[in-house]
C-alpha cells in the first residue's frame, strides 16, 4: 500500500514523501497514529498543492533575501560605543547592536540571529557575515568608533 507521510517517520522517510508499506502496517500503525494517509487521488492532489505552495513561499523568501543583499552587501555601518583610556571599549559590540545599526542606516530589518560574528571588543573596522537565506549571505563592515 502507498502512504503519504504527514510527519517524519524514523524508519520510513521524511514528511511529504510517498512510501510503500504492508497493508497491515499502514492500517494498524501509520494511519491510526496520524503519521500518514493513504495515497489516493485526493490526498496526492493535496500533496501536490502543498508542495507548489511551499516552493512559491521559498522563492519569495529567496527573492526577499537577494533584495536585502543588494541593499547592504559591501556597505559600512558605524556603531558608536563608550571607550576608556587608550581607546579600550567598555563592554563589546553584539549582533543586536549591529542589527539595530543596519536598520537605522539602511532601513533593512535583520534578525540578530542571522548575523554571524563574535562580540567585537576592539575599536576599528570589522567584517561580518549575515546569513540572509540558506543560499544568500552578505558581508558588512562594522566600524566601531568612540561615541
Amino acid at each position: 500500500m502507498q502512504v503519504i507521510l504527514i510527519t517524519d517517520v524514523k524508519s520510513l522517510g521524511k514528511k511529504g514523501t510517498i512510501v510503500n508499506v504492508n497493508d497491515s502496517y499502514a492500517r494498524n500503525y501509520i494511519i491510526p497514529r496520524g503519521l500518514g494517509v493513504e495515497a489516493n487521488k485526493a490526498n496526492l492532489n493535496d500533496l501536490k498543492l502543498k508542495n507548489a505552495n511551499t516552493e512559491k513561499l521559498e522563492a519569495a523568501k529567496l527573492s526577499n533575501a537577494q533584495d536585502m543583499k543588494r541593499v547592504i552587501d559591501g556597505k559600512t555601518v558605524t556603531v558608536p560605543i563608550k571607550t576608556g583610556k587608550d581607546g579600550k571599549l567598555f563592554g563589546s559590540v553584539t549582533n543586536k547592536e549591529v542589527a539595530d545599526a543596519i536598520d537605522k542606516a539602511y532601513s533593512v530589518s535583520i534578525d540578530k540571529k542571522k548575523i554571524v560574528m563574535d562580540p567585537i571588543k576592539t575599536a576599528g573596522d570589522h567584517k561580518i557575515t549575515i546569513k540572509l537565506h540558506k543560499d544568500v549571505s552578505a558581508e558588512v563592515t562594522v566600524k566601531v568608533s568612540e561615541g
